[in-house]
């Protein structure tokens, strides 16, 4: 038979954690209250992937999708980083957001396609916020 009462729940400590990547100390806040037990990187930035660990595969990744799209439609880089790092498992792709960006970036400077914002193709000097990609 169940207990009538209410357990109190356990509370998790809030000390100061160490990133697994770039090794700073970072605190409990309460955006992270939701995923501090599991939380082990200081930022998306961050992420657990060496920088440049995984750019050829998000730049083949981009480049493949905008194949497959034409030049009518345009991605964005959050499809590619589920797409390299894979839908199933939440955490995994989304360590891969800010290096996808990256990598977009780079194929942008190398003229191999273009960054679309509010319906217009901007510079990538001028680019702030969320951005989609089209083929040149």
């Amino acid at each position: 038979m169940p207990d009538p009462k209410r357990k109190p729940e356990r509370t998790t400590p809030h000390k100061e954690k160490l990133c697994k990547a770039c090794r700073k100390p970072f605190v409990w806040t309460e955006k992270r209250a939701l995923d501090w037990d599991v939380a082990k990187f200081c930022s998306f930035a961050c992420g657990g992937y060496e920088p440049g660990e995984k750019a050829g595969e998000l730049e083949a990744a981009i480049l493949e999708l905008l194949r497959e799209r034409g030049r009518s439609r345009e991605i964005d880089p959050t499809a590619v980083a589920k797409m390299v790092g894979g839908t199933e498992a939440r955490r995994d792709w989304e360590a891969l957001l800010e290096p996808s960006r990256e990598a977009a970036r780079r194929l942008v400077k190398a003229r191999k396609a273009v960054v679309i914002q509010k319906d217009k193709v901007i510079e990538v000097s001028a680019l702030k916020g969320p951005f989609l990609l089209r083929l040149p």
